[in-house]
């Protein structure tokens, strides 16, 4: 196929049209409206082949953890995803792969209305970069912490570790995990939610480790949390057999869930939630108002973690 006929192929199979997209995909920019008493979110994230997913991961859950990932970026802003552009560099035109890697980003993209609004094609070794656009009236950052805030998870950890032991070994690991891998679920209704609520977020994409840490160096501050506390699934514990490698669900990364801060006195109401959506909020520690992240066993001695999450040039 030429660019072009690649370019049609990607826009084809697209059922999201929004009104706010004055101009589209065929001009060499789009043009946009960003409602009033809104600012606009932008985040864009890449994704390589053989190290942000296996060579051997389907076309499908290629393209939906591509979106996922920028997604639960906007989801930590407290931000309504609205547009998307995507980069794609591929090997070969291959009409089978496109087909089905459109299919897993519009599978996500539909169920959050949106829309693709442009981007770019070239030849070269797999990899996938998407900005993502949102709106935002009160966002959340990194920044807001603040001493005796508590400290909370969304989900589960260390699920997705699993789910890459899946393809690296012939293994009895569960579905559940290998799904958390190839389609994280961006938490964009628990982010617009915490826009009430919290003083600080970030989504957990390098580790709960590396990533409490960048809000405490935003936020000046220092983290207690207590490992026994880190919510974990039945099936990685069953994987451990009871035993669960608590560094792994915390420095592994790739989970997508959301770390956030909140006053006390919000406790009841991140509960409420909690009890209502369906979704687990675990409250694993506290903000103080300086040092480091500091991880605590049963007696409340510091346990020490020589990994600290995961870096692309370490």
């Amino acid at each position: 196929m030429t660019e072009f006929e690649l370019i049609y192929k990607l826009i084809n199979t697209q059922t999201v049209e929004r009104s706010d997209v004055l101009t589209g995909i065929g001009d060499d920019c789009a043009v946009l409206a960003v409602p009033d008493g809104y600012s606009l979110a932008v985040s864009m994230d890449t994704l390589v082949s053989g190290v942000h997913f296996p060579d051997s991961a389907s076309a499908f859950s290629v393209g939906y953890k591509s979106l996922a990932v920028n997604l639960s970026d906007l989801a930590s802003t407290g931000a309504m995803p609205a547009w998307i552009s995507l980069s794609l560099t591929m090997p070969v035109a291959d009409e089978n792969w496109i087909r089905e890697f459109v299919s897993g980003i519009f599978q996500l993209a539909s169920q959050y209305n949106v829309q693709l609004i442009g981007g770019d094609t070239c030849s070269g070794p797999l990899s996938i970069s998407i900005q993502a656009h949102g709106f935002v009236k009160k966002p959340l950052l990194r920044s807001g912490a603040r001493p005796d805030d508590l400290i909370y998870v969304s989900g589960h950890l260390g699920d997705s570790a699993l789910g890459l032991r899946a393809y690296k070994a012939e293994e009895n690991i569960a579905e559940g995990c290998l799904k958390r891998f190839n389609q994280p679920e961006p938490r964009i209704e628990l982010g617009l939610w915490l826009t009430q609520v919290a003083t600080s977020c970030i989504d957990i994409s390098d580790g709960l480790v590396s990533d409490l840490g960048h809000i405490c160096e935003k936020s000046c501050c220092g983290a207690d949390i207590q490992m026994a506390s880190i919510p974990l699934s039945d099936e990685f514990k069953a994987y451990f057999n009871q035993q669960p490698d608590y560094i792994t669900a915390i420095t592994f990364g790739d989970d997508y869930e959301l770390c956030f801060t909140v006053n006390e006195q919000h406790s009841a109401a991140i509960d409420a939630y909690s009890n209502q959506s369906g979704l687990r909020l675990s409250c694993i520690g506290k903000i103080r108002s300086s040092g480091s992240v500091c991880f605590l066993d049963h007696d409340n001695k510091i346990i020490t973690i020589n990994n600290k999450g995961f870096e692309h040039f370490k």
